[in-house]
């Protein structure tokens, strides 16, 4: 019983998934619109604004940085949070060490990363609800280019599964579900655009200025995108 008492208690664990401006490439397919010096701005904006919302969620949230890079420079980069190496391989690998260090520490692990910063405590909150319902162990949010936003899960996962998917395909997401299917319920969070390209950012300003009730680095970064893009990226977005 005082086993079962305290695993009910413990909280669970949010990893933010980042690279280190400096030590590797970020946004690169931003950059080829915006250039690199702009597209860093966005990547650091866009990253404190999704530290800010996963710092409303404790404590029933823990948030961790899980940095691409090892080493303390990159440790030094991430600050505020708990971190966790991403460890080396190709995605689907570095995937499976974040979520099964963290699954092992506290049983429910949300995933996620820096690039759909108009996400909400609310929705955060919901994934993890979703994983407190004994019939429903697994939620994935789908990203808009078929992709993922937010992975959720309260149960191991074999590692064949996170390196069978193909990412950043226009499938991904259908793939991790139906990989997952035999292994319990997958439900779903809300879509979300994530930003790859200049093409997201029109969704990304509309989705900012439309929150009802924005943390500040929300509002820098919605302020940043009306200040410093040109115009006809963000048409039909001013309000």
């Amino acid at each position: 019983m005082a086993r079962a008492a305290q695993g009910k208690a413990m909280t669970a664990a949010l990893a933010i998934f980042v690279k280190t401006p400096g030590l590797s490439p970020v946004k690169t397919r931003l950059a080829v619109a915006l250039g690199t010096d702009d597209a860093t701005r966005f990547y650091r904006l866009a990253a404190a604004a999704t530290a800010a919302v996963a710092q409303s969620c404790q404590p029933a949230l823990t948030p961790y940085w899980a940095i691409a890079e090892a080493g303390p420079v990159a440790a030094a980069a991430w600050h505020d949070f708990a971190q966790v190496e991403q460890g080396e391989g190709a995605l689907g690998e570095r995937l499976d060490h974040v979520y099964t260090t963290l699954q092992a520490r506290h049983g429910r692990v949300l995933l996620i990363g820096a690039d759909a910063p108009q996400l909400t405590s609310v929705m955060l909150r919901a994934a993890l609800a979703i994983l407190d319902d004994a019939d429903k162990p697994f939620v994935l949010g789908d990203a808009s280019d078929g992709g993922f936003w937010l992975f959720g899960g309260r149960a191991p996962i074999p590692k064949t599964i996170w390196c069978t998917v193909r990412y950043s395909q226009a499938h991904t997401a259908s793939e991790l579900r139906a990989l997952l299917a035999p292994h319990g319920v997958v439900a779903n969070a809300p879509m979300l655009t994530d930003v790859d390209n200049a093409t997201d950012l029109p969704s990304l300003a509309h989705a900012l200025a439309a929150l009802p009730d924005p943390v500040s680095a929300q509002r820098t970064l919605h302020d940043w995108l009306h200040a410093t893009l040109d115009r006809t990226l963000l048409t039909g977005t001013y309000v």
